[in-house]
């Protein structure tokens, strides 16, 4: 089989052939050669390849040897999972329109080929193994099309910069607070537990922690779904510290996306876990709440409140709020016409439109009454882009990061949030905050991702802090009279901006100049 000889940069009008082979050759050299000019003499002064290389300077030179020789897939088995995976093929399409064949057609079909073939023959697989694989003997790389691309990932990236400026100079009120404290030893403790249910082969594993007292209290409990990956002991700090305040908590854990599911994936058993759990996510809730209301759970409260984070978030707002609005099908086309980077939420909320999922709402809803919702990190721009939230008819906590660039605070949160119409419903956007921030990794065990700074946001601990008081505050004024005010909150160096739905929609106009 032909294997692709040269490549053809396009950049402003301009085509670069570039010979693969001489730059597999540059690409093997010592950092310090790459980092200098090209010397008179050098064999690969005399090729095209150095037409491109006099253009950059030492350290994009750098850059670039690093790129061509960075693994994209270290391990056969895993690298088969992902590519056969729903979020696997979307990259691909995008990767495939960027690289063509001469005739300009994109090759996503032969990336997929070229890639199983050199992970059964290598087992890991470079950006240079990958192009000098394909079978044509001359490649388009389109940069036009990647730096347009880029170009609106900056985009998306300033309005979110923009809006967080213009969230700043809102004229709120100041608070300053002493964070709750998280007690070594709390007067509560955890019970766990396996729940056998009708829709799966094996009990379902849960968390319960309750106060002192057997007594089911006068107020509701609390139920944490933790997101995609993620297990009970992530959410577990928050459900220990509201049981202790009185909020009798349960973490329940979902096998199928949970750590267990992450680790299948690394070890290349299974494929990554997606929207497709969502069915059995809402099972999973469904038989809880009935197992509260009628046993084998003990009755602890009067009404419930869903909590939860990322998937967890979209579980309980699909628990408790309207269907998806028609029409998820067509505007997934229109978000999915550039890979979403800014906003990798919309790949989940597309996939639930490949897959025509059916979801119903857990009937056990009426018997084991909804009290409120606390979405951390919560998503569902395209599920519900006209009326949002708006028929939700308990109030909503809905917690962001001005970090988050999985789940946006202004396209995934303040849009479902503006049409909501309880008067007990805040929009909270931590400064600082990440996706992660509401996320604990145990001591006893370990990450199955290591994450930058970049990624984690301010320290995690202060956030976790600041959104404990916040949703013991909120679940206060649930049977209180107390309304939870809108304010520019400040605790321990960590700034949030409460908002109620006035100062919501003030926010969306001063954005909107």
């Amino acid at each position: 089989m032909a294997a692709a000889e040269r490549l053809h940069v396009h950049l402003d009008g301009l085509e670069i052939p570039i010979d693969l082979e001489q730059l597999q050759v540059w690409s093997r050299r010592r950092p310090r050669l790459l980092d200098s000019q090209l010397m008179s003499g050098d064999e690969l002064s005399k090729g095209e390849l150095a037409v491109w290389l006099e253009l950059m300077d030492g350290r994009s030179r750098l850059n670039l040897s690093r790129l061509l020789r960075l693994p994209l897939l270290r391990s056969r088995s895993f690298g088969e999972q992902l590519l056969t995976s729903w979020a696997g093929q979307r990259i691909l399409v995008e990767v495939g329109g960027l690289l063509t064949d001469a005739q300009g057609r994109g090759s996503s079909a032969q990336l997929q080929e070229s890639l199983r073939r050199l992970l059964e023959a290598r087992g890991e697989v470079t950006v240079l193994d990958l192009l000098e694989d394909l079978p044509a003997d001359d490649l388009h790389l389109q940069l036009d099309t990647l730096l347009a691309q880029a170009e609106q990932w900056r985009d998306q990236l300033r309005l979110q910069q923009r809006a967080l400026r213009r969230l700043r100079r809102m004229e709120l009120p100041d608070r300053q607070e002493r964070p709750l404290a998280f007690s070594d030893a709390p007067e509560v403790q955890m019970q766990p537990l396996l729940l056998p249910v009708a829709h799966r082969d094996d009990p379902l594993p849960l968390e319960l922690w309750r106060g002192r007292s057997t007594a089911a209290p006068a107020g509701p409990w609390v139920l944490l779904m933790p997101g995609l990956g993620g297990n009970s002991e992530q959410l577990g700090w928050l459900a220990a510290a509201l049981a202790d305040r009185g909020w009798p908590a349960v973490v329940l854990q979902h096998p199928g996306s949970d750590a267990g599911a992450m680790r299948g994936l690394l070890a290349g058993s299974q494929p990554p876990p997606g929207a497709e759990t969502l069915p059995d996510r809402l099972a999973d809730l469904e038989a809880v709440l009935a197992a509260e209301a009628h046993g084998p759970l003990p009755p602890l409260g009067d009404g419930v409140v869903l909590m939860g984070h990322s998937l967890g978030a979209m579980t309980a707002l699909l628990a408790s709020g309207p269907a998806p609005e028609p029409g998820l099908e067509r505007r997934c086309r229109e978000a999915l016409r550039r890979l979403p980077i800014t906003n990798l939420s919309r790949l989940l909320q597309c996939q639930m439109a490949d897959l025509s999922l059916e979801l119903r709402p857990p009937s056990s809803l009426r018997e084991s009454p909804l009290r409120g919702v606390v979405v951390l990190n919560g998503f569902g721009s395209l599920l519900w882009p006209r009326w949002g939230l708006e028929k939700l008819s308990v109030p909503l906590l809905m917690v962001g990061g001005s970090l988050d660039l999985i789940t946006p605070p202004v396209s995934e949160q303040l849009e479902l949030f503006l049409p909501s119409s309880h008067p007990r419903s805040r929009l909270v956007v931590v400064d600082g905050g990440s996706h992660f921030s509401p996320v604990r990794i145990s001591r006893r065990g370990e990450a199955l991702f290591q994450l930058g700074e970049e990624l984690v946001g301010v320290e995690p601990q202060r956030v976790q802090k600041l959104i404990l008081r916040l949703s013991v505050e909120f679940l206060q004024g649930l049977s209180g009279p107390d309304l939870l005010p809108a304010q520019h909150r400040l605790q321990e160096g960590v700034g949030a901006y409460v908002l109620d739905a006035a100062a919501a929609r003030h926010w969306q106009q001063d954005l909107s100049r």
